[in-house]
């Protein structure tokens, strides 16, 4: 309750310091889109007035609606115990709503690590590609791989030192365009009448192509995400505040920019973005300094992004687990080194491959749209989960829809210019997720249970047999039961048919409980008997790192203190000086037999999963285990068993 409490205060709460993070880390993506937006929109197009003004009409009522309505009004009211981002959007709402809602989440989370994989190249590419204009046929490539590696080979060491600049320096930023666009705009404050969503009808119904432009229009909003995914750094209330400002300074920023085309109409943009043009020539080399800061800062905010992505799909089983680093003492910050070598490849590849940000816009959107698309839904349930009128549900998801469904129909012509590249990306990690998610489901259907009171009487004797060798004072099986009840079939099988049995003082069962909440630690243990067999539960929040072999030891020592457990004397103990004695725990993990039979589609799905856990990390790394405390044994697996003729015996 105290939690919960100081988690409500934490989101109401407005601070300097609080907006300023939030500049920092939350809107990085969202507030460069100035430096290319409207160069997609007018990239090999002559300016017209029509386009002008009709873009900027809809890039207003784009900010307006997707951005202010959609995420910092109606989104950011969906926090998961504090948390946002769409896999805590599902963990919220999974226990109301159809278990078929996880493949619209794992949609969503793999597009938007897609999106991951093409934003840092366009940001830092569009900033530096401003030296063309003082140094023509610049080959920019080099200098933004260079970039590109160093922030990528940074995040081992954590962002906490360099973090606290980010705040100052985008607020430098957004101030920066935000009276850039003013200067500019003031050559032609008429431009403000675009603001009037009547000129983005006409530019979408009337103008030849003017549809398709959404595709490129759609590029104002593409940091929206973040405003949600990032809600538990900073605090929703803060979000709300420092948007105002945001707002003002990116619709400054575009209309200063269409004022310069409105002055240019009947040219073409060239191969500077528009952005560039309105800089004057004074301080050009300190804009594109600025503009680099700014672009690597939104690429860092990105990266963090996808590793707090992954590491809650890990949590909720939706994705091979990997190492977890904490790189400092701040909450929620963390590495994932798997994931930050893979991302950086993928980065320089497209680099390598567009070479210039003109041309990664086709690529750039179409995977952001599936994002949103998927998290609408999800809002859908989640407004129903609270009871809101039919007649507002419909409304709001429906309006929210056909503005998402336009902005994905435009960016599909994209598809063969290069967004096939994010859509074949973020469908290889969606089928990553439903591959891990079927296979572990497939496995745990083919999990047998049995009673454990059945087996209580032989744990016993086993226990008091000295003729058999004692395995461990305290043997510790990692189960995953969650009653006391129940133990799986392959568990008892170890203790007592593999080998000699293995006979220990006590006899521990362990589970973990992954909560739907980011945050929380707390355990529950059931005597079955004393001093001979106990269950354990421990429930941690989806967010944390599991450290089970140290809150296991934790737990007997309390036990101990409050005479749960007893433990006798003996000549081990006293050569041991340890009250707990010595340990031993027990992972079981399986292999697929080959005594299957599958149909292909199962075949697929579950080999696939085998070879998947081969590149993720071992089961006693995941929970935090001392390798030197722990046995991995292996059974087989049989999903559909194999069927023959009966063999023939010759005579």
């Amino acid at each position: 309750m105290s939690a919960t409490h100081d988690m409500t205060t934490f989101h109401k709460r407005i601070t300097m310091a609080g907006s300023l993070i939030a500049i920092g880390i939350v809107f990085g993506d969202i507030g460069t889109s100035p430096l290319y937006t409207l160069n997609a929109v007018f990239h090999g197009r002559v300016i017209t007035e029509a386009i002008a003004l009709g873009s900027l009409s809809c890039i207003f009522w784009t900010l307006f609606l997707q951005t202010t309505l959609k995420y910092v009004i109606i989104t950011l009211q969906a926090d998961n115990k504090g948390e946002g981002g769409i896999l805590s959007l599902y963990a919220l709402i999974r226990r109301y709503s159809g278990k078929w809602l996880i493949y619209f989440a794992m949609a969503g989370g793999a597009f938007l690590m897609a999106d991951g994989i093409i934003t840092p190249p366009i940001s830092v590419a569009s900033a530096i590609e401003g030296v063309q204009a003082v140094i023509p046929g610049f080959n920019t490539v080099p200098i933004v791989i260079v970039i590109l590696i160093g922030l990528f080979l940074f995040q081992q060491f954590g962002t906490h030192k360099i973090g606290k600049i980010f705040g100052p320096v985008m607020l430098c930023w957004f101030a920066f365009i935000g009276v850039l666009g003013a200067l500019a705009l003031s050559s032609n404050w008429g431009v403000l009448k675009a603001l009037n969503p009547y000129y983005a009808f006409q530019m979408l119904v009337n103008e030849p192509g003017g549809f398709w432009l959404l595709g490129s229009i759609f590029l104002c909003t593409t940091g929206a995400e973040a405003l949600y995914s990032d809600m538990g750094h900073c605090g929703r209330n803060n979000i709300r505040a420092s948007w105002i400002f945001i707002k003002i300074a990116l619709v400054l920023s575009y209309a200063g920019q269409t004022a310069w085309l409105l002055n240019h109409t009947g040219q073409e943009v060239g191969a500077l973005s528009p952005f560039y043009h309105i800089v004057p020539q004074s301080i050009y080399w300190p804009s594109l300094v600025i503009a680099t800061l700014a672009t690597i800062i939104a690429s860092q905010a990105l990266i963090s992004g996808c590793f707090t992505l992954i590491n809650e799909a890990i949590r909720l089983g939706l994705w091979p687990k990997h190492t977890v680093q904490f790189p400092s003492n701040i909450k929620g910050q963390l590495y994932i080194p798997a994931i930050n070598w893979f991302l950086m490849a993928g980065c320089i590849g497209m680099v390598l491959h567009f070479r210039e940000s003109t041309k990664m816009e086709a690529a750039f959107g179409l995977s952001v749209t599936l994002t949103m698309l998927m998290s609408t839904i999800l809002i859908n349930f989640y407004l129903r989960t609270k009871r809101v009128p039919l007649v507002f549900i419909v409304l709001i998801t429906g309006l929210f829809l056909s503005v998402e469904a336009g902005f994905l129909i435009a960016n599909l012509q994209k598809i063969s210019e290069g967004g096939w590249i994010t859509l074949l990306i973020g469908f290889a990690l969606f089928l990553v997720m439903f591959i891990w998610h079927k296979g572990k489901k497939f496995k745990y259907d083919l999990t047998s249970m049995v009673n454990v009171e059945k087996y209580i009487p032989i744990l016993k004797k086993l226990s008091e047999d000295e003729s058999i060798h004692k395995y461990a004072t305290n043997l510790v099986y990692l189960t995953t039961s969650n009653t006391e009840r129940k133990i799986e079939q392959t568990i008892m099988n170890s203790i007592l048919h593999q080998g000699i049995p293995k006979r220990a003082d006590i006899y521990w069962f362990v589970h973990v409980n992954i909560l739907d909440q980011p945050y929380g630690q707390s355990y529950s243990v059931d005597t079955l008997v004393k001093n001979d067999v106990y269950f354990i539960e421990f429930s941690l929040g989806f967010r944390e790192e599991p450290r089970i072999g140290y809150y296991f030891k934790q737990v007997v020592r309390e036990m101990l203190a409050n005479n749960e457990v007893d433990y006798l004397d003996s000549n081990v103990k006293e050569y041991q000086q340890n009250v707990i004695g010595d340990f031993r725990f027990v992972v079981m993990d399986s292999i697929l037999s080959y005594d299957n039979q599958m149909p292909f589609w199962k075949n697929f799905i579950m080999k696939s999963y085998y070879n998947l856990r081969y590149l993720s990390v071992k089961e006693h790394v995941n929970f935090g285990l001392d390798r030197s405390h722990v046995d991995i044994e292996k059974y087989p697996l049989v999903v559909v068993p194999f069927t023959h003729n009966k063999l023939i015996r010759k005579e």
